[in-house]
């Protein structure tokens, strides 16, 4: 159990933790900063660069496209040093780069391969913090405060969705693109200044990451164990793959949405952020009923419930237009997202349990390596259709894919599972089909 926590907490709040409290405060600045330049980067290609739906579909490819080539890496690297050392660098580095990018327009020096320069690098700092945080993550609360504490986290992120997104939009729109970009910066920056409080010794409780990197298994050898222990359990492996085909869905759908608002329909940057906020709302609402349908269900039968039942509303999104189809469309993007939120809170509480602390930081690589890495692959695959197609079949294409990510759950052990596995059972999980772990349903 980490030492900071008081014995007489509440074992179910996580705020009861000093580590989570500075986390969830930094995050909030930190998912602000990432919202709205996820709304302005694009709409900065597309408003004053003049790029076209292949190139859109360039620059969201890159701003992945670092999990594909560092991501299992990063797992191994992130497993042999403190957690707080690598969140407060991210956060710095994607901060100054954002910054980078509103001088360099002001300046009147910005060009497309300068763009794609600073979004690949920042993307790669986002590996090195999304790894981290969710390794730490268990680290800092009880383990009964686990699900609460990644509601939590996915709820601020669903809010940081509506709140980053709509405001992303607000700003352009009201104030230009490189003032948006410049609260964007200023976010992370601040993010990573508040980390710095983080206790030095939240790292300590972790077997061989108190003293740092020490000699032992190669780097390959640990990659190795890592995706090992995700691809060998049945329910790990199911929920990397609906997470896979629903981010690659999620993406393809995002990468054209800067498109089909301002060109074909000829929205304003306002509404788009308006319609992204809708799915942030979606988002927020899964993470919120999260817990209760897992009181209710099960933990693996709510996952596989709201799978069956919200994922084919994504193909809803495709039939946008102009009037009641913009409402229909919207209506399918807040289910999906709905959907969404419960599977996060859900399958991240149930990765975390499942994973002994010495591979968290491994797992949590692997899960990003896959999730992120269908995510560069579905803007480079949008950014193909449009150019060669039309936007149109980009979105039919992402829609389809979102109905088809609820299949790997629901032909998984995870329709059995009643109850998370009790702390520090982890590291003797049964692999393969994961019955060991799974209760059958009375």
């Amino acid at each position: 159990m980490p030492r900071h926590l008081p014995a007489t907490a509440d074992a179910h709040s996580p705020w009861r933790s000093s580590g989570f409290r500075v986390l969830f405060s930094a995050s909030v600045l930190g998912v602000l900063g990432t919202n709205v330049s996820y709304v302005t980067i694009p709409l900065i290609a597309v408003l004053a660069l003049d790029a076209g739906p292949g190139q859109v579909g360039v620059l969201a490819a890159l701003s992945t496209a670092a999990f594909l080539l560092i991501g299992l890496p990063a797992g191994a690297w992130v497993d042999r040093v403190r957690p707080r050392t690598v969140l407060v660098a991210a956060d710095l580095l994607r901060g100054l780069l954002l910054a980078g990018i509103p001088l360099a327009w002001w300046w009147d020096v910005l060009t497309f391969e300068g763009l794609c320069a600073a979004v690949f690098l920042s993307g790669v700092a986002t590996v090195f913090s999304d790894v981290a945080a969710q390794s730490a993550l268990p680290q800092l609360v009880r383990p009964e405060a686990l699900v609460p504490a990644n509601s939590a986290m996915v709820s601020l992120m669903a809010a940081g969705n509506v709140a980053g997104r709509g405001a992303g939009g607000a700003l352009v729109q009201l104030l230009g693109a490189p003032v948006a970009l410049v609260c964007g910066a200023v976010g992370h920056l601040g993010s990573g200044l508040r980390l710095i409080r983080m206790e030095r010794g939240v790292a300590a409780e972790i077997p061989g990451m108190a003293d740092g990197p020490r000699r032992g298994p190669s780097l390959r050898a640990r990659i190795a164990e890592g995706l090992r222990h995700v691809l060998r359990h049945g329910e790990l492996r199911a929920l990397a793959l609906t997470g896979a085909l629903g981010n690659l869905g999620t993406v393809m759908v995002n990468t054209m949405l800067p498109v089909v608002f301002t060109r074909e329909l000829g929205l304003s940057a306002g509404a788009l952020g308006l319609f992204w906020a809708v799915g942030g709302a979606g988002l927020l609402f899964g993470a919120r009923c999260a817990r209760r349908l897992a009181d209710r269900f099960g933990h693996g039968r709510a996952l596989v419930l709201a799978d069956a039942c919200l994922a084919p509303t994504g193909l809803l999104v495709p039939l946008m237009g102009r009037g009641v189809w913009l409402w229909v469309a919207g209506a399918g993007w807040f289910l999906f997202a709905v959907r969404t939120g419960t599977g996060n809170v859900l399958g991240v509480s149930l990765r975390q349990r499942l994973t002994p602390d010495t591979l968290l930081g491994r797992m949590n690589a692997t899960f990003r390596f896959v999730l992120t890495g269908a995510m560069a692959l579905g803007a480079a695959l949008a950014g193909a259709i449009g150019s060669y197609g039309s936007p149109g079949a980009a979105l039919w294409t992402g829609g389809a894919l979102l109905c088809l990510a609820c299949v790997p759950t629901l032909v998984s052990p995870l329709r059995r599972r009643r109850e998370l596995p009790p702390a520090g059972a982890a590291g003797g999980i049964r692999r393969g089909s994961g019955r060991g772990t799974c209760r059958t349903a009375s």
